[in-house]
């Protein structure tokens, strides 16, 4: 889903540097971060969707309203350009307080130093909230510069009619389709689909996250960290299971569409909505596009992603609330920061942005455990979310980029076979990753 917010803020960019050229932004506020005697602390959010923004901008004023010596100012930021602004920031000793960012973008930052150790800082209450699996997203070498708030699961979103009327068994949390299961189903589904429809829709703009996040629940894990803490990567037989799932649907089966692999998620929305696709994997949030832009009558289920080895595992970067390094008001940032995150809290701010809260008090909500928009599917899924397999792999970016990204996609396409995705993934990865180690 941060590829449709980075499409969907790109606007916000320009009014984000403009505001925080305005109101100047540094962790300092005016001279020392103080304003008529009060503390100021600069909050950039990166909230997007209006219900999102809502909560949020809710929050930030009953702080305010409740604490007249430390006031927060709410900064919009966009997905779109964080890491370069925060780095921009960084470097000119400008940036806010408090930073709302994703666990897969901190590793650079935290050991560049700019990020605070949170272990001292945070409350007891907060820290015991959270699972060991979503601590470990923001943990890089002995600290921890990140509260991890937000994750997502993927899903698959499906058409109710198409699967009612192929007979298809219904996969559960509890009895998920395995990996074949799940090429069988499809092959079922594609047979009561019109002319030139598809089973599956695979949007893969990203295919690095979506290979190796989905791997995991295969056995994959890719990225393999030796005794000196070095990391290398390899490719096993866990780790060809989706891509070579996604690769037959495609060119052996037919059930998969060619023309989505260069998609992202909401590029494929009309194309389920109008029949031309039965099922899409997808993030959990984009149910709240769904809800918006589906036509009347239109029936749609969530379904758990297939399992395998792993069960129903899979890798995820959830939403992070770092402080930064230079604020000279962290321990007064860390009370903010565990008021926004009491349960009741973390449950309006997930159901804002339709995702699912890290917080054990916050997932046994009961509106977070309705069976409408699939929302319990997903809760269902949180236990078994762990840290994405590249989460704490220095140079893991460049190697994304320049290595992987194109690897996939030229295997996807049909380019190449899986020989010379695993030379390249390995071979032409470790090279990259080697430099980041010395």
């Amino acid at each position: 889903m941060r590829a449709a917010r980075r499409t969907a803020a790109r606007l916000a960019a320009a009014a984000t540097a403009f505001v925080l050229l305005l109101s100047g932004t540094g962790c300092s506020g005016d001279g020392d971060g103080r304003r008529d005697g009060r503390t100021v602390l600069r909050f950039q959010s990166l909230a997007w969707q209006k219900e999102s923004v809502d909560a949020n901008k809710e929050l930030v004023a009953e702080w305010n309203a409740a604490h007249p010596d430390i006031q927060v100012q709410y900064v919009q930021g966009s997905w779109d350009s964080v890491h370069d602004q925060l780095l921009t920031s960084f470097e000119g000793g400008e940036a806010p307080d408090i930073i709302h960012d994703a666990s897969d973008d901190l590793a650079d930052f935290a050991h560049g130093g700019h990020l605070a150790d949170l272990r001292g800082l945070l409350s007891a209450r907060l820290k015991a909230d959270i699972p060991g699996h979503s601590w470990r997203t923001t943990t890089f070498g002995d600290g921890v510069y990140g509260v991890p708030f937000l994750q997502e699961p993927r899903v698959v979103i499906a058409d109710t009619k198409v699967l009612e009327k192929s007979g298809v068994r219904i996969p559960t949390p509890a009895k998920p389709w395995t990996w074949p299961e799940f090429r069988h189903a499809a092959r079922r589904v594609q047979a009561v689909m019109g002319k030139g429809g598809h089973a599956v829709a695979w949007p893969l703009k990203e295919p690095v996250s979506v290979s190796l996040n989905l791997g995991l629940s295969a056995g994959g894990r890719l990225f393999h960290r030796a005794a000196d803490g070095t990391v290398r990567v390899r490719f096993t037989e866990g780790d060809a299971v989706v891509p070579r799932t996604v690769r037959e649907q495609i060119g052996t089966d037919g059930t998969a569409s060619r023309s989505t692999l260069g998609m992202g998620g909401s590029d494929t929305l009309p194309g389920l909505f109008g029949g031309r696709y039965a099922m899409v994997p997808l993030g959990f949030s984009y149910r709240q596009q769904i809800v918006q832009q589906a036509p009347e009558g239109f029936r749609w289920t969530v379904l758990p992603a297939p399992a395998g080895e792993g069960g129903l595992a899979q890798g995820v970067s959830p939403q992070t609330l770092s402080i930064a390094e230079a604020s000279p008001y962290k321990k007064e940032a860390a009370r903010f920061l565990d008021f926004l995150l009491q349960p009741r809290n973390m449950v309006r701010l997930a159901r804002g942005d339709w995702m699912l809260p890290t917080g054990k008090r916050a997932l046994v909500d009961p509106s977070l455990r309705t069976s409408a928009h699939g929302w319990a599917t997903g809760v269902a899924l949180a236990r078994h979310l762990r840290p994405a397999p590249a989460q704490s792999v220095r140079g893991y970016p460049e190697w994304k980029d320049k290595v992987a990204t194109p690897a996939f996609q030229e295997y996807y396409s049909g380019a190449i076979d899986v020989g010379e995705l695993e030379e390249r993934l390995v071979e032409d990865g470790n090279l990259v990753l080697a430099r980041y180690q010395r």
